[in-house]
């Protein structure tokens, strides 16, 4: 019986095209690997799909993590992990403080995100949450729709340009508390794909993101292509911010720094055992 080709999802932001460009592009048939054509979607669409156990190999939040490992394993390439790039909680500048957020709508990118897992860690009484999509944020903060929100991928380098301020970088006080790099997102693969391919997945991506740094003018284009932001500065600091040694392998480090989250979450029950 010949297996069918995988299914693979990442979002359109520039951190996961250039991560996956090399991959997607013939380094796949190189490795023996056959894939169908890769789905780009929003990041919590992604986490959903993973609930549903839509796709073969997908990029998922750390947060959503904690609720597919019966079904998914964690891949160690491919992964959003660092320091200085977590979301931010953003609000119109001088309205807002934190004390006054307590039973106001916040707006989060997902029920499923990083993100939405961070706000709850730091702030339990402000449990008015308001899922959006997350370009979709500054102009609910902006409009009044919402007290504050939490802001993640390029709008970490725009909010300003939408005359709003931050309360809290939620990743540094994540790293203050538990002295780890933030983990955002990772790749995870269905088990049953078997131990052979989990391996030959692994592999591909890690390469992926080798050739991607090493000649990152190939993937410009595809990764323009799908780019919300479209200024090159933008693009360049997303992919300098979320692509880094943990992108390649996340090590004992990076482990570390998941287990850790996703402890945190257990001890607040939002995680199975």
């Amino acid at each position: 019986m010949v297996d069918k080709p995988l299914s693979l999802g990442y979002s359109p932001c520039p951190n996961d095209t250039f991560i996956f460009h090399a991959l997607v592009h013939g380094l796949a048939g190189e490795l023996g690997l056959e894939l169908a054509e890769p789905v780009l979607a929003d990041v919590e669409s992604l986490n959903e799909w993973a609930l549903a156990g839509r796709l073969d190999v997908t990029k998922i939040s750390c947060h959503a993590l904690g609720h597919v490992l019966d079904r998914y394993r964690l891949l160690r390439a491919g992964a959003a992990l660092g320091r200085g790039c977590g979301p931010l909680l953003v609000a119109t500048a001088g309205s807002r403080n934190l004390e006054e957020l307590a039973g106001q709508p916040i707006a989060i990118p997902g029920r499923l995100t990083t993100a939405a897992l961070l706000m709850r860690l730091f702030a339990p009484a402000c449990t008015n949450l308001v899922p959006m999509r997350f370009d979709l944020i500054m102009p609910a903060v902006v409009s009044g729709r919402v007290a504050a929100g939490v802001i993640i991928h390029e709008s970490r380098f725009t909010y300003r340009e939408y005359g709003l301020s931050c309360l809290r970088d939620l990743g540094s006080w994540w790293e203050e508390e538990s002295g780890k790099p933030i983990p955002l997102g990772c790749i995870v693969a269905r088990r049953d794909l078997g131990e052979e391919r989990l391996a030959l997945i692994e592999r591909g991506i890690e390469e992926s993101v080798h050739r991607a740094f090493a000649a990152p003018e190939r993937s410009r284009d595809y990764t323009r292509e799908h780019a919300r932001e479209l200024d090159e500065r933008v693009i360049a600091e997303h992919i300098g911010l979320y692509v880094n040694d943990f992108s390649i392998d996340l090590g004992e480090e990076g482990r570390r720094a998941i287990d850790f989250l996703l402890e945190r979450g257990r001890q607040l029950g939002i995680f199975p055992d």
